[in-house]
């Protein structure tokens, strides 16, 4: 085999556990390797040690902690649920010059071009579930889905969608990939009728007439999902800010004013000092096309 008495380098910890695919641990036993050097302990509590004491056991010498920060921010979505339980969230929003995300009439394509547009497509790709609310459905009946012609993986859709009102013509529903749809109250008609459209629909705790953004992350925690894509409008980005449920911002700003009139960027309480300021740190920034991507996390 050509692998035999090669060095095996990789991110995580191989795992010594039957799961989606068979263990690591027993195919770079199998191939003969000479060495495994592994980035980042496995923080899955079924893996976390062993797979390293399995190699050792076999007689096949292990290192680890290379670029382990490194691994940790590429598997941040798993690290995170491993922890947790709940997936990394990402929240992106676009704005003008001027911190507004549309004109006062709702109207918003497109302030940034087609650079910028085509970088949240990546995002998308990567990511478990794209996110959004039925305020979005209803007025932009948007698709969500992954636009890119070198990939053909369909992320979840996920709606937090209060009383049902999702249309089962909606774009999201009637398109590729898997569909869930989050509410706070029941409706058997309206269930039934996405349903019938291959919808999973799952009634969760309220908090007040919305579905608890607690109880959300938890369940797509459950599902498995790493890493979740929020497309929203203010009010829904902005309770994932204002309850701390982001992991990271990721704002596109495009060289345009669109004047007071126009919607602001986030739905935020009044606060009456800057030390109840949300603080946010840049950990990038960069030009996509003619617009700036600024990455920001949690200061």
């Amino acid at each position: 085999m050509r692998a035999r008495g090669a060095t095996a380098y990789v991110t995580l910890e191989p795992c010594s556990h039957q799961g989606r695919t068979p263990p690591c641990t027993e195919a770079l036993i199998q191939a003969g390797v000479a060495c495994v050097i592994y980035a980042l302990k496995d923080p899955n509590p079924r893996v976390c040690g062993e797979g390293e004491g399995q190699l050792r056991a076999a007689g096949i010498p292990v290192r680890s902690g290379l670029l382990a920060e490194a691994s940790r921010e590429l598997n941040c979505g798993f690290v995170k649920r491993m922890v947790r339980g709940v997936p990394f969230v990402r929240v992106k929003l676009a704005m003008s010059l001027d911190g507004r995300t549309a004109l006062a009439n709702g109207a918003s394509r497109w302030i940034t071009q087609e650079a910028a547009r085509n970088d949240v497509q990546h995002y998308r790709a990567r990511s478990s579930a794209v996110l959004t609310g039925i305020g979005t459905v209803l007025a932009d009946d948007p698709a969500l889905n992954v636009r890119l012609p070198e990939s053909d993986r369909q992320p979840w859709r996920v709606v937090l969608d209060s009383q049902l009102h999702t249309p089962p013509t909606a774009r999201l529903v009637a398109g590729e990939g898997p569909v869930l749809i989050l509410a706070a109250r029941d409706d058997a008609v309206r269930r039934a009728a996405l349903q019938a459209q291959s919808a999973a629909v799952e009634i969760l705790p309220a908090d007040g007439a919305h579905p608890s953004l607690q109880a959300v992350l938890q369940r797509l925690g459950q599902l498995e999902m790493n890493e979740v894509w929020v497309e929203a409008g203010q009010r829904l980005a902005g309770a994932f800010v204002r309850e701390g449920l982001f992991d990271e911002l990721l704002v596109y700003v495009a060289p345009s004013l669109l004047g007071g009139d126009a919607r602001p960027l986030l739905q935020l309480p009044a606060i009456s000092s800057l030390e109840q300021k949300v603080k946010l740190q840049f950990t990038d920034f960069r030009a996509v096309g003619e617009d700036l991507r600024l990455t920001l996390r949690p200061a």
